[in-house]
């Protein structure tokens, strides 16, 4: 049920970006879904891929500082109020959100939000129960 993410440091400084996508590439590693937050100095680039260790390892390899951890991907309806029925539910059962992206899916013409949580098993029992759609990393990586 849990989906690996890679968490990059990067500055924040011109060709950055381009270079950790170009390590990537070279390596024929593809981005899944992504997430940057940035301050003025520097910028934490989250992503989702299909070759989680061999990103890491490679990227560190090059230079950049990789951490590794679990988020939780919910398949939603693309539709209005699909991601505040999530949240209401969340919000009920108390469960803290600590980040969360989202990506379209086409072919399924679905809303995929990846989440990260102060309870992560928690979260997955209380979304489980109210009939959400929780996607196992496999299916994420192969998008």
């Amino acid at each position: 049920m849990k989906v690996e993410q890679i968490s990059i440091f990067i500055e924040n400084k011109s060709g950055r970006l381009a270079e950790v996508s170009q390590v990537l590439g070279s390596h024929n590693i593809n981005i899944r879904a992504l997430s940057l937050a940035d301050t003025s100095d520097f910028g934490i680039l989250r992503l989702i891929v299909d070759k989680t260790d061999l990103a890491k390892e490679t990227l560190k390899q090059n230079g950049f500082t990789v951490n590794k951890t679990e988020v939780i991907a919910i398949e939603v309806p693309d539709q209005p109020g699909g991601l505040a029925r999530i949240l209401k539910v969340l919000d009920e059962a108390r469960v803290n959100v600590e980040y969360m992206y989202a990506f379209f899916e086409r072919s399924a013409g679905n809303a995929v939000i990846i989440f990260r949580f102060d309870e992560t098993e928690n979260a997955i029992d209380v979304l489980q129960n109210k009939g959400f759609s929780i996607l196992p990393g496999e299916r994420v990586y192969n998008l």
